[in-house]
């Protein structure tokens, strides 16, 4: 099962037990049969990994914790809160460039790809790495949910100082998962428009995970986005 799963070496490697797990080969199947009664399914299967692809295990220096992918035509690409060029910021995203703005003075791109972030050590991962078109989480109960607690776990254990940033409720569940003595866990509202105002905004991440990381002796991520 593992042979088949496109995923850069280092996390084939990190995340092996996994890929052989009854849980793994019940993903896949779900998938397959979503497709099967015609649904269409996002991002498409090279994508469904990008995250782990962009951002190598040994390169993760801070994880941005999403919850479902996109389920719009041409949004999903496989990394949280992100969009390929020429589609449209979503509500969330926007919101997120405000705070970048108002935290760092870095205006927003003219688009809503992130992987620039993935390419500098943020991974950027979804609980749920897959969704059916228009139908939001539509697949919480494919499984994903424990192959990505799996993913957290492993670089909570495995990696030292690194940052997890956690907007939500959803995602501070996950909370648990992370060792708070080797890692450090920034926590506020989602960014989507429905909670932004209640404690998002003023909630200054980026600047917290470069002061984090420098402490530590680490590169700090440049958080422009040209």
């Amino acid at each position: 099962m593992s042979d088949s799963v496109q995923i850069e070496q280092g996390w084939k490697e990190a995340l092996q037990g996994e890929f052989s797990q009854q849980y793994f080969a019940a993903i896949k199947k779900f998938i397959v049969e979503q497709k099967n009664n015609g649904k269409q399914v996002f991002p498409p299967g090279s994508l469904i990994f990008n995250a782990f692809n962009l951002t190598p295990f040994d390169k993760v220096e801070v994880v941005i914790l999403g919850q479902d992918p996109y389920h719009g035509p041409g949004q999903a690409h496989g990394l949280s809160f992100s969009v390929p060029q020429g589609i449209k910021p979503p509500p969330s995203l926007v919101n997120i460039y405000k705070e970048l703005k108002a935290d760092l003075g870095i205006d927003p791109p003219p688009h809503g790809n992130l992987e620039a972030w993935a390419h500098q050590g943020v991974m950027l991962l979804n609980a749920f790495l897959t969704v059916n078109a228009h139908e939001a989480a539509s697949h919480q109960k494919a499984g994903w949910e424990t192959f990505t607690d799996a993913v957290i776990k492993t670089i909570s254990d495995r990696k030292d100082n690194v940052v997890f940033i956690l907007w939500g409720k959803f995602a501070q569940q996950k909370e648990v998962l992370i060792d708070k003595t080797r890692h450090l866990v920034i926590k506020s509202a989602h960014p989507s428009p429905f909670s932004a105002d209640a404690g998002f905004f003023g909630s200054r991440p980026f600047s917290k995970a470069n002061a984090y990381l420098r402490e530590h002796g680490r590169k700090e991520i440049d958080w422009r986005l040209s």
